[in-house]
């Protein structure tokens, strides 16, 4: 007898429908084709042994198992459950009439229950797209995959609830989520505040024009000034995601298996901080099969990069060119993914190996041309790719023990918000760009022109501080956020006054 069910496969971020095909007929083998992995050929096993633990078994037959299309690698545990249903169907054990209206998934332990799988959301949106009655796959994804409407998600604590499903013995309760109320449950929802950092006026200003802009920064301090606190306070100032960014966020985390047992929808904007060991590989996404890699999993978030020079200068270098494009592509042989990585990169470093080079009142310990070979280790053409540079002081007793209340995130939020609806209006017709950051050479000409007054402040600063051509364009990006976080259609001296402090860096005296 032959039996048809349907599992799914996860490639970059979306599925293909996999039809797993079971024929049973006289003799005593266990054939499974269809290019599967080592995990896949390994269910047999754990299908055999749950089944007995239940009560059922697989008869001595000839199994022909065909996982279609066959040209496409099948990977991972979770073809257990739907390779289980096709057997125990196609040797007439449960009913078989409308096994093939459900895409089912799922890992099985050896007593018979569930563990939770990857890539629950991507697998529920192609099976409504493909016309599938429902899904079937672990109550812990059951959530997270009934986000999409129009199908019927069926949550299974265990491969018994299945099979009695299937013989309309017992239903397994359809999961419902109102996706619209999920999302705005926890929209605004901040875990920290600026309200708690004390002091650091003019890094709160930067930081509140990197998100207002959508660029990206470097702070560069001693240690102990106060550069990671403020970072993490960046994703509470940054517009609240959109659903259809927060469902696109969702499915990278989905594909990753970073998503929490029973979680649905995420409202928060990531926020990722890899140490500074990580390998190329783990960074821009990768391996064998390949994965997200933290630049993806920061997509519409915060990608944190502390003590950027202790980075390998290898793994600094692969993000050139998906902070250029906001997406990467994985290459294999017979294959190629495209994850998106459409992130704001905030980095942190000390100024030299001791941490002290130009602090108000600790003599550095750096011998004659330490501090150049230090920065050095950070390349130009990853610099060029960073906006904004600012230097962070260390905050005196006075400020620190100050009861006075500072601004909180709420109203800095405010301003970035209106901020970037005025973006989102001066770039509506333009497919690939949002924000201020993303504007071309071409674009600047065209949004960011000077007055005779404004010109000639930014030529004087270029010859008089030393800074680099890669300045000028950056100077421009930056007074035009300034500009519109002022509510100014014009760009005024003042702006570009204050977007020539944040070219640190490019100075040709800073480091002596």
């Amino acid at each position: 007898m032959l039996v048809k069910t349907f599992g799914s496969a996860v490639f970059g971020i979306d599925a293909t429908t996999i039809t797993i095909e079971v024929n049973v007929s006289p003799g005593i083998k266990f054939f499974l084709v269809g290019l599967p992995d080592n995990a896949v050929k390994e269910s047999h096993y754990r299908i055999e042994a749950a089944l007995k633990n239940i009560g059922y078994k697989i008869p001595g037959k000839k199994f022909i198992i065909n996982m279609a299309p066959a040209d496409i690698r099948k990977e991972g545990s979770a073809y257990d459950l739907p390779l289980a249903i096709g057997i125990l169907a196609a040797t007439q054990q449960i009913k078989s009439s409308n096994v093939n209206e459900y895409i089912i998934m799922g890992e099985l332990s050896l007593d018979g229950s569930l563990n939770s799988i990857k890539g629950a959301l991507p697998i529920a949106i192609q099976a409504r797209k493909e016309g599938f009655k429902g899904i079937i796959l672990p109550k812990a994804n059951a959530k997270e995959a009934a986000i999409v409407d129009g199908l019927d998600v069926r949550g299974a604590e265990n491969i018994l609830d299945v099979i009695h499903f299937f013989d309309g013995k017992k239903d397994i309760p359809i999961t419902k989520i109102d996706t619209r109320k999920e999302f705005f449950k926890s929209l605004n929802l901040l875990d920290v505040d600026f309200k708690d950092v004390k002091g650091q006026e003019n890094i709160k200003r930067s930081l509140e024009i990197t998100a207002a802009g959508g660029h990206n920064v470097i702070m560069i301090g001693p240690p102990g000034s106060g550069k990671t606190m403020l970072a993490k306070r960046l994703p509470g100032i940054l517009p609240p995601l959109s659903l259809g960014e927060a469902l696109e966020t969702t499915k990278i985390h989905s594909v990753a298996g970073r998503m929490q047992n029973n979680e649905s929808l995420m409202t928060e904007r990531p926020f990722r901080s890899p140490h500074h060991t990580i390998s190329d590989v783990a960074l821009v996404g990768g391996g064998t099969f390949p994965q997200p890699g933290e630049i993806s999993l920061s997509h519409n978030g915060v990608l944190f990069l502390d003590e950027l020079p202790e980075f390998k200068r290898t793994v600094l270098e692969v993000m050139r060119q998906p902070l250029e494009d906001r997406t990467i592509t994985i290459s294999r042989a017979k294959f190629s993914v495209d994850y998106p990585a459409s992130f704001m990169l905030i980095a942190s470093m000390n100024p030299c190996p001791c941490g002290f080079y130009n602090h108000p009142e600790k003599d550095c310990l750096c011998a004659p041309g330490v501090v150049q070979k230090y920065l050095n280790k950070v390349s130009g053409p990853l610099l060029d790719r960073i906006d904004i540079h600012v230097e962070v002081t260390p905050v005196h007793f006075d400020e620190l023990s100050s009861k006075k209340e500072t601004e909180g995130s709420q109203s800095i939020r405010e301003r970035v918000l209106k901020a970037r609806i005025v973006q989102q209006e001066r770039f509506k017709d333009l497919l690939d760009v949002h924000n201020n950051a993303q504007m071309s050479s071409k674009l600047i000409r065209v949004y960011c022109k000077l007055d005779l007054e404004s010109q000639q402040l930014l030529k004087t600063a270029m010859e008089k501080l030393e800074l680099s051509a890669r300045a000028y364009d950056r100077i421009l990006k930056v007074a035009r956020t300034i500009a519109d976080l002022d509510s100014s259609k014009d760009i005024s001296k003042y702006h570009i006054s204050e977007a020539i402090q944040f070219r640190s860096l490019d100075r040709a005296s800073w480091a002596g």
